[in-house]
This record gives C-alpha cells, sequence and structure tokens, in this order.
C-alpha cells in the first residue's frame, strides 16, 4: 500500500468512512421506544437527573398550578445570585474573579483577611516549572490554543510527584495551581504560535503575583503590558460570569464523569477541556463574532431594521453566513426568557463601547437581540422562549479588548477551570458512582459467516 502524508484522506479511508456512517446510524423511532432523551433533555428542554449538585443552580421556569411556567433566568453560585454578587465587587470596585473563586471552592464567601490571604496563595501559583515554556510551549505550537492548554495540562502531570494522588487536600492543590497557571499556559501558547506561525514579534511577559488573574491576562498579553481599569475590570466580570454553571453543562458533567473513574486531576481537566472545545459548548461566540462579521459586509444600513431583519431570515433560511440555519447568540438550552449572564454584561458592553468608539456596531447588536426572538418565533416552531445568550456579547467584548479570536474559548477555559475544580472536589468527597451511565443495546443479531464464505 503506498505511504501518505499524515494528513491526507485517501479514497479508501473515504469509502471505508462511508460504510462506516451508514452502520452507525440509529433509527430515531427507537429513542421514542425505550424513552432515551436525545441529548439528555425531554421535549420542554428539561434536563434529565443524573446527579446531584450545590455548586451552581440555574433557575428558569417557576411551577405554577404543577405547570412549570418560564420565568426569568437566574444563575446561583453556591446559592448566591450571580446578579448580587457581581453587584457586590463591583460597586466596592474590587476584582471579582478571585473572591467567587473562593466561593465556589469553599461554599462561602471570604472576609477581607481571608481573601488577602487567597489572592497571596493564587499569586505564588503562577509560575510555571523551570524551562516549561521553552521545552514544552515553544516545541511545535498549535494553530488551536484549547489543544496547546490540553497539551500543557498533560505535561504538567510530569512534573507533579503526587500526580496519582487523589486526596482532596492534593486535589485541591493541584486545582489552584491550574487555575492560576491557566491563563499563562494559554497566552503563552498563543506568542509561540503567533511569532512561529505568523511571524509576529515573540512576547513572553511574566505575570505580576500582585496583580489579579484579570489584570495578569492583558499585562501578558500585550506588548507594552499596557490595560486601562475599566478593560481589566470587564475581562474580569466575564470570567466570573463564566465560571460555572451546574453540573450539567458539556464539560462540567465530564469532569464528573471522568474524576467518578478515580483518575488524575490533570487527565479530569484536559478531558473538560476537549469538551468546552467544540462549537456547542465553548466556542459559540467566535461562531458569533464572525456571523457579525458577515452581517456588517452584507446589511449596507446597519440602522435599517428591514435590512437587518431580512438577513436575520436569510440565516434561518440557510442562505447567509455559514448556511447553518442558525443564529448565533440567541437561545439556550435552559434559560428562555432571559440570560441573566447576558443582562449583567449588556451595561458594561454599552459603556466599553463608547470608550472604543464603536458605538455603531452596539447599536447593531441591540437591534439584532430585539429583533432576533419576534423572527425566530415566525420562522420556526419552537417550545420555549428565545433569548440573547452570554456568547451573544462576549466575544463583542473581546474583540473591543483586542484580544485575538484563537483565545476566545480558552478565556472560557481560565474561567471554568474554577467550576471543574469545585465540581471535581465534589464528587471525590462524595466517593462518585457515574461511572457506568445505562445503554441501551439496539443491535440487530447477526450471525458469523467464515472469511471463504462471505
Amino acid at each position: 500500500m503506498q505511504i501518505n502524508s499524515y494528513s491526507e484522506i485517501t479514497p479508501e479511508i473515504l469509502d471505508l468512512s462511508r460504510l462506516s456512517e451508514k452502520t452507525s446510524q440509529i433509527n430515531t423511532e427507537l429513542y421514542k421506544k425505550y424513552d432515551v432523551k436525545r441529548g439528555l433533555r425531554d421535549i420542554s428542554g428539561q434536563g434529565v437527573l443524573a446527579g446531584l449538585t450545590e455548586i451552581g443552580e440555574i433557575h428558569a421556569y417557576d411551577m405554577v398550578d404543577g405547570k412549570l411556567v418560564p420565568c426569568e433566568g437566574k444563575l446561583f453560585y453556591r446559592g448566591m445570585d450571580i446578579e448580587e454578587l457581581v453587584r457586590g465587587f463591583v460597586s466596592e470596585g474590587r476584582f471579582g474573579f478571585e473572591e467567587i473563586t473562593y466561593l465556589l471552592l469553599f461554599g462561602e464567601l471570604p472576609n477581607p483577611d481571608e481573601l488577602a490571604s487567597f489572592r497571596e496563595l493564587l499569586g505564588s501559583y503562577r509560575s510555571l516549572p523551570t524551562h516549561f515554556v521553552r521545552d514544552i510551549i515553544m516545541k511545535a505550537p498549535s494553530k488551536d490554543m484549547m489543544n496547546t492548554l490540553a497539551r500543557s495540562v498533560l505535561t504538567l502531570y510530569s512534573y507533579d510527584n503526587r500526580g496519582d494522588d487523589i486526596s482532596i487536600s492534593n486535589v485541591l492543590r493541584q486545582s489552584l495551581q491550574l487555575i492560576a497557571l491557566f491563563p499563562m499556559l494559554s497566552v503563552y501558547g498563543y506568542q509561540a504560535y503567533a511569532h512561529y506561525h505568523d511571524g509576529k514579534s515573540l512576547y513572553i511577559h511574566p505575570p505580576k503575583p500582585e496583580l489579579s488573574t484579570a489584570e495578569n491576562i492583558l499585562y501578558t498579553l500585550r506588548p507594552d503590558s499596557r490595560y486601562t481599569d475599566f478593560e481589566a475590570k470587564i475581562l474580569d466580570i466575564a470570567l466570573v460570569l463564566h465560571m460555572e454553571h451546574g453540573g450539567g453543562n458539556n464539560s462540567s458533567f465530564t469532569t464528573h464523569v471522568v474524576s467518578s473513574s478515580g483518575t488524575d486531576t490533570y487527565s479530569s481537566v484536559a478531558a473538560s477541556l476537549g469538551s468546552l472545545k467544540g462549537p456547542r459548548h465553548g466556542g459559540a461566540n467566535i461562531k458569533v463574532v464572525r456571523m457579525f462579521e458577515d452581517m456588517k459586509q452584507q446589511v449596507k444600513d446597519w440602522t435599517n431594521e428591514e435590512e437587518v431583519s431580512a438577513y436575520l431570515r436569510a440565516l434561518l433560511h440557510k442562505e447567509a453566513f455559514d448556511h447553518a440555519g442558525l443564529i448565533y447568540g440567541m437561545g439556550h438550552a435552559v434559560y428562555s426568557l432571559s440570560d441573566p449572564r447576558a443582562n449583567i454584561f449588556k451595561s458594561f458592553v454599552k459603556r466599553l463601547s463608547v470608550e472604543k468608539g464603536r458605538e455603531e456596531e452596539f447599536a447593531l447588536y441591540s437591534m439584532v437581540e430585539r429583533l432576533a426572538p419576534q423572527i425566530i418565533g415566525e420562522e420556526r416552531k419552537i417550545y420555549k422562549g428565545v433569548s440573547a445568550n452570554v456568547d451573544f456579547y462576549s466575544g463583542f467584548v473581546y474583540s473591543m479588548l483586542d484580544l485575538p479570536l484563537e483565545l476566545y474559548t480558552p478565556i472560557f477555559a481560565m474561567a471554568r477551570i474554577v467550576g471543574w475544580s469545585a465540581h471535581r472536589i465534589e464528587e471525590l468527597a462524595n466517593n462518585g458512582k457515574i461511572i457506568r451511565p445505562a445503554y441501551k443495546s439496539v443491535a440487530e443479531r447477526q450471525e458469523y459467516v467464515k472469511l471463504a464464505e462471505r
């Protein structure tokens, strides 16, 4: 057989793939017959319970006269309303990431002394092992930062003398180190990629222990390390809003499932990173940004509602952008009337757009947010309300902060590593029992035929 390059799809592989795809299709009627919930959700969007958690809670429905009635979305971290948490640290002029990390990991908000000590602890963990950047990150840089991040995480196992110890104290130590290191691993991975693939200058700024997580991201990423206080504060809010979303989202559920097998922290986190990388989970804000870039080229007058509406209908009819039939950033698997994270974000996004001179774009986003639910309701049969989700505005924020597109999903990971860590500890503390989810085999019986007779 002819030797092919590593990435080539040969005619033989193409033929075999068609056979594989054909024999992998499951009759959709069998889902009804055996009462299997596709995507672990019923027709109303309610998730199938697979476990319990005290880490995060999503509230999107009220029970009224025995029926579920959609309500304004609420998100709770350890039982505390995310809107109140953000309002609290913003009104007092604090960065919130470290404070809310403490809440998610330990179940209560820290007092001033505990917060100062915790910030100092995270700052002390921001240093990578000697020569790690040179030997690991700078060699064979990947074009996808999530793969780079996963590789770095798995490699850190080799530097940990207690890598396989899953005692709570050791897992907490590993988790805090990864929370502190994720910004450095992501930013340095991007710098290596930008240098070796795009020919850009290489900047490796060491982090400052006294800076917050959001400040260090901007400090290490930007060539001149400069940023405004508001830029850092809105990035900090973005991190807080993405830190946790209950145990049922894809990557957090992955954390529970993988942790229940007793594997090490680095393998668990790498698995969750693989989940988050998917465009149906962590990569959604990139789709929103690219959709709006296409919209701005196709719509001549951004203030004309008829033109914008026509483009949105073209999206739904698979006649525009990526022809997927979706308006990205609209709708959510659980929320219906509103996503509280999007509501929190919007007021800060407006202020940032003024600071960056991009008010016209913000007005376009606002118009789409207003028109899209109405148009989707007219064009599609929907079982619940549709509203803007957090991805609708997060990509626009990152764009205004001049963050490279390659770092959009890693920024999600920098935040969600906190939730994963809390869920991993919760799983281990309760002697996790999710190891074997039930599956029903629906394969038809076949008789073996000898090779000579086939």
